[in-house]
């Protein structure tokens, strides 16, 4: 309900998509598991658990990019037949293999669709590794317009990239809804620029600005 108390009329469901359509934990828990598998002739001398353990702590969720995780990695575990550049290009090559969807995924978008919504993602991080990921997901198809910040030149929660999926959805702010995890990037960027906020509640952050807040992405259908 908008601040006049008048229901509006939802055209579009924008998404972001790490914490929100991909389960982005669960995911790297799977990838950092299998690159342990693939390159233990050079990684055996560190205990299994302890290199996925440490490779989480420093990619904080993925806001610290993975150069900076595989330089540290290398230094501190003393991997010296790989060097953390041919880490790095293992994590770019073959993380959309360990992409893990979260529950109703499908179902949801596909429900979304049979209501002729209009449907897009807004996602930062590196263009051809997010695609990957959403091909893997097996929802490319469903949307309209997918933006990724590398290939936009701009990114959340910079209002340009929200109007730009408006424009290009051509709805107006009142008439989209945007979901994502995280309090400012996504809650906060969207209401800035008068969107209909829903927050994917994350436990590792607090948001209480949020118009709606679903534990589950089924819980879309009752908004949009």
């Amino acid at each position: 309900m908008d601040r006049e108390g008048v229901i509006p009329i939802i055209k579009a469901v924008i998404f972001d998509l790490d914490g929100t359509l991909l389960n982005r934990d669960a995911s790297v828990q799977r990838f950092v598991r299998n690159q342990y598998d693939r390159l233990i002739d050079c990684l055996s001398h560190i205990p299994k658990e302890e290199y996925i353990s440490r490779f989480i702590e420093l990619d904080n969720k993925g806001y610290v990019w993975k150069d900076k995780v595989y330089q540290q990695l290398t230094e501190e575990f003393h991997i010296h037949h790989l060097t953390w550049e041919a880490l790095l290009r293992d994590y770019i090559e073959q993380f959309h293999h360990s992409c893990v969807p979260f529950p109703n995924l499908l179902e949801t978008l596909t429900k979304l669709k049979s209501k002729s919504m209009k449907l897009g993602i807004i996602t930062n991080g590196l263009g051809q590794f997010q695609l990957d990921n959403i091909q893997a997901l097996e929802i490319e198809n469903f949307f309209d317009i997918i933006l990724v910040s590398e290939w936009e030149g701009i990114k959340k929660p910079d209002p340009e990239i929200f109007h730009k999926a408006l424009l290009e959805l051509s709805v107006t702010s009142s008439e989209a809804i945007y979901v994502g995890d995280h309090p400012f990037n996504d809650v906060k960027g969207a209401k800035d620029v008068g969107m209909i906020s829903v927050w994917k509640r994350d436990s590792s952050w607090e948001c209480g600005d949020a118009d709606f807040i679903i534990d589950d992405l089924s819980e879309i259908l009752e908004i949009a």
